[in-house]
């Protein structure tokens, strides 16, 4: 008997919780504004002095908070204000925190979920809430992409450095699955969600405009606002399965409105009768997407050919030239020892080809020009070691300039 093991995801980091805030460093009207949108409501309090907020639903410690650190008190009405924020158990005290922490833009994700025998089907299906958590992570990562380049189909490209941008970016309570809140902050995360907002809203439009006219025109255009496939593709997946979804984002109060946004931006929503103008326009692009000249350098990690003699296919782990981190090649006879040799020396090589757009931009065509890199001995270890840790190309690699002008 055997018994195979199935294939699992690992589980999702746990929720962050956050600290009390220094209270030194809280500014009074940033916790009244981050109040206000998280549901709690100012009921009375000395004009132009303090202000009482108490919960959503009045359940809970109500507030006192100073309007400037001009009232004598501001300290200590601000110390009091964030003990009791830090010991509440309602998920909105713990939104405010959030927001407090550092200075974030907040991303809302809400999904309607159909109701089942039990009730809400998201309050018991894992799946469910795996699935917002993954179209969530989608959407920020489309938004990144378009903030690196525009393109309608990215596939490998930009892809590990607009992941990177993500790793500071909080996750706030998803009670249920049909809610979730990210907290980008603003430093090095602003330009993911200004171009997030607004390739939703141009892709609210084009949708809208092919479902009155048919046409996908729209799409087209939609492509300098930060429309793309991964975008489309991410969009399907928060939908799916549901019966629509909205997405909401505020922008940080201490950080004010970024250029080219609304000061109050409005909800997007999506319904299940989008998904075939998404999925058509997923298809688009990635058929329309025009394969990229390139002169790349790369390492060759692997070599393979069908027999002793002809050519064969390489792959290389690129290190300047292309943003992506391995293609594979198809090199005739000589080109592919020309590689052999660099890969036996431990060389890099440069060749000019066509990255395609199938396989997500992984593969080169009509490669042409293949030469070692000339590299002094200490270059070459650099070089070795760089291909297990992480290195600036430009440190390593001469440029086609500079070898030009020694030639």
């Amino acid at each position: 008997m055997h018994w195979h093991s199935p294939h699992l995801e690992p589980l999702p980091p746990p929720e962050l919780s956050p600290g009390t805030p220094d209270p030194a460093q809280v500014d009074p009207q940033v916790l009244g504004a981050l109040l206000h949108r998280h549901g709690w409501l100012r009921r009375g309090g000395a004009a132009g002095r303090y202000g009482r907020w108490t919960p959503p639903g009045r359940a809970g410690t109500s507030l006192l908070v100073p309007e400037s650190r001009g009232f004598p008190d501001c300290a200590d009405l601000l110390e009091e204000a964030l003990t009791a924020l830090s010991r509440s158990g309602l998920a909105s005290a713990r939104e405010v925190l959030f927001g407090l922490s550092v200075p974030s833009d907040e991303i809302r994700w809400e999904r309607e979920i159909p109701v089942g025998p039990y009730g809400y089907q998201g309050e018991a299906a894992w799946t469910v809430q795996e699935q917002l958590r993954s179209a969530a992570r989608r959407l920020l990562l489309a938004g990144a992409l378009a903030d690196r380049a525009r393109a309608g189909y990215y596939g490998a490209r930009h892809r590990a450095q607009a992941e990177r941008v993500l790793d500071g970016v909080l996750v706030g309570p998803s009670p249920g699955g049909r809610r979730l809140t990210a907290y980008v902050p603003v430093d090095g995360g602003r330009g993911v969600v200004a171009r997030l907002h607004q390739a939703l809203h141009a892709a609210r439009e084009a949708v809208d405009y092919q479902r009155a006219t048919g046409g996908m025109e729209a799409f087209d255009a939609a492509v300098a606002a930060g429309v793309s496939r991964e975008l489309a593709d991410a969009l399907i997946a928060l939908v799916r399965g549901s019966e629509g979804a909205r997405i909401v984002l505020a922008w940080a109060p201490a950080a004010g409105v970024p250029a080219g946004c609304a000061a109050r931006p409005e909800p997007v929503e999506f319904s299940p009768g989008d998904l075939p103008v998404l999925r058509e326009a997923a298809a688009r692009y990635t058929r329309e997407e025009p394969a990229v000249p390139v002169r790349l350098a790369g390492a060759v990690v692997r070599m393979r050919r069908a027999a002793a003699g002809g050519g064969g296919t390489v792959r290389l782990r690129v290190l300047a030239g292309a943003e992506v981190p391995y293609v594979r090649a198809a090199l005739d006879e000589e080109a592919y020892r020309t590689a052999g040799h660099a890969h036996l020396v431990g060389l890099p090589v440069r060749m000019s080809g066509r990255l395609q757009r199938r396989g997500g931009f992984r593969r080169l065509t009509d490669a042409t020009d293949v030469t070692p890199v000339p590299l002094d001995e200490v270059e070459r270890d650099r070089l070795m070691k760089s291909l297990d840790d992480g290195f600036e190309p430009a440190d390593v690699l001469p440029a086609d300039d500079d070898r030009d002008r020694e030639d």
